[in-house]
Formats: C-alpha cells, structure tokens, sequence
C-alpha cells in the first residue's frame, strides 16, 4: 500500500502545481496584452486627436477661433472656408505648381535611380564599386550648402522665374538615395534571369526594361512613395528659389497665407492644412500594402 500511496501522493502535488503555474502564465500574458492595448490607444490619440482637433478649427470662423477657447468646438460650421482656401488663398495655384514640381521630378529621380541601381548590381564593368561610394558621398552633402551656388547658376542661365531650378534640385538631391535603395533591391533579383536573357540574345536595354523594371516595380512604388513626401513637404528649396507669387509651391504658400487686406484668416487656413494633409494622408493609406511589398522585397538575402 506504501508503493502504492506515494506515486499518488506526488502525482497529486504534481497535478497541484502545473494549474497553478498555467494560471500564472496565463495572467502574465493579459497583462502583458493589457499593457500593449494602452500604448496602442495613447498612440492613436497622440496620432489622430491632432488631425481632429485641425479639421474641427477648420471650420471655425477667424472671430470663434480669436475669442473662445482653442480646444472648444465651433459655434457655427463654416464650410466655406475651404472654398474661400481653393479661391482666395490660391490654394489651388499652388497645389498645381507642387504637381508640376514633383512630378516630374520624381520621374527623373525613378528612372535615373533604376538604371544606375542596375548598373552597378546586374552589369559587371570596371570602378562600380567606387561609382556606388560616390553617389552614397552625395547622401552626406546637406542641401544648404548647394543653395548658394545653385541660385548663381540658375539665376546666370536665365532659369530664375521657372520651375525648373525646383526640378533640378529635386532630382540632383533626391538622387543618392535613389540609386542606393534601388541598387539594394536588385541584390535581390536572380542573376539566372539575366543570364538565360543575354542567352536567348536580349540586349542591355531589352533586359532593363523587360525583366528588370517588372521585376522591382514594388520597390518603385516604394522610393517612389518615400521621395515624393521628402518633395512634397519640402519648404527650404522652394522658398529659394520661388521669386513669384504664381510658382509657389504648396508649403511656401501656407507659410505666406493671407485673406483680404493681408489678414490670417485662421479658418481658411487650417482648412488648406487640411487639403494638404488629408490629401498625402489618404494617397499613403490607399498605396500602404504595396509599399510593405517593396519594404519587404528590398530585405537582402544572406
């Protein structure tokens, strides 16, 4: 009966304490889950109650947001005060130059980018290595230091008054960077493809443009995206080398918006901060999951 009673006995203690340590774990990890559900929720606060609070005094008219509390909701909705942004603050004009800007700019930057970034990983030729170490030396070159020199040029080539300086600048800073993450992505493209190509008597263009842009265009839209928010935001640039009122970009004329008689009229305001920001905001949410492709396809394999 002694052999008997002491298994059991132990068995039992044994039973006793894996509940116990199971309940433990198991309220470990709620309060774990509890403690990330809070950071969760202050983030999204400190996240979106900004963008609330911005599109709420957006529609507030200049004398409720001179004279009441700066976090009270409107007394009366003025909706036209994005109209009255559109028409009298030029809001319009100046998303249009920002279009005329970066557009094209960004198109010089992608295609430039691409074909250097499968120049220097695909193509096998003398000083790619150095070539690469030039173009990640022009990343370490801060913008204000080329300011000067570049307004020199414009202004002695009679292309002060355009919109070209801001082309030109936007491509040549945005550059670097450009062709170093796409230089990286095609580290991860078979060689094989390339080869069988050259095999089947592709030529350099015929494989750049057929095998190589299909196969990284995930990362395209990703730099793409990245560059066009550096662009877009961009106010130091565009302040040098805007001299006319009609080229301002869209930064530039926030920074120098102005009702009737030169007045802030704040609810007009807050409500161009609103096209702006709503409008970058909804084209980022709409593009997300392919910029995770690319983010993730740009991984370099070991």
């Amino acid at each position: 009966m002694a052999t008997i009673d002491i298994p059991a006995k132990t068995s039992a203690s044994g039973s006793g304490r894996a509940p116990a340590r199971a309940s433990r774990n198991r309220s470990g990890r709620r309060g774990s889950r509890l403690w990330v559900k809070i950071v969760v929720a202050l983030l999204l606060v400190v996240e979106i109650y900004p963008m609330i609070w911005m599109f709420l005094t957006s529609l507030k008219s200049n004398d409720d947001y001179l004279n009441n509390s700066t976090w009270s909701l409107p007394t009366t909705w003025e909706w036209s005060n994005y109209s009255e942004a559109w028409t009298t603050g030029h809001i319009g004009l100046y998303v249009q130059n920002s279009l005329l800007a970066v557009v094209p700019a960004l198109a010089l930057m992608l295609l430039l980018g691409t074909a250097a970034g499968f120049a220097l990983q695909i193509m096998v030729w003398k000083g790619r290595s150095l070539t690469l170490l030039v173009f990640l030396a022009g990343m370490m070159v801060p913008p204000q230091m080329i300011l000067l020199p570049l307004f020199t040029v414009y202004f002695q080539t009679g292309l002060s008054g355009t919109l070209w300086p801001l082309i030109l600048t936007y491509t040549g800073t945005g550059l670097p960077l450009t062709v170093f993450m796409m230089a990286t992505y095609y580290r991860t493209v078979p060689r094989e493809l390339f080869e069988a190509a050259t095999i089947d008597g592709a030529g350099i263009l015929r494989a750049f443009w057929t095998i190589s842009v299909p196969l990284v265009r995930n990362a395209l839209l990703t730099v793409g995206l990245v560059q066009f928010f550096f662009i877009w935001n961009d106010l130091l640039i565009a302040l040098t080398f805007t001299n006319n009122q009609d080229l301002r970009t869209i930064q530039v004329g926030l920074l120098n918006f102005t009702g009737d008689f030169g007045a802030t009229q704040y609810g007009p305001l807050f409500a161009a901060i609103c096209i702006n920001v709503f409008g970058t905001l909804l084209i980022y949410l709409f593009l997300n999951q392919k910029v995770m492709k690319g983010l993730t396809s740009g991984a370099v394999k070991g």
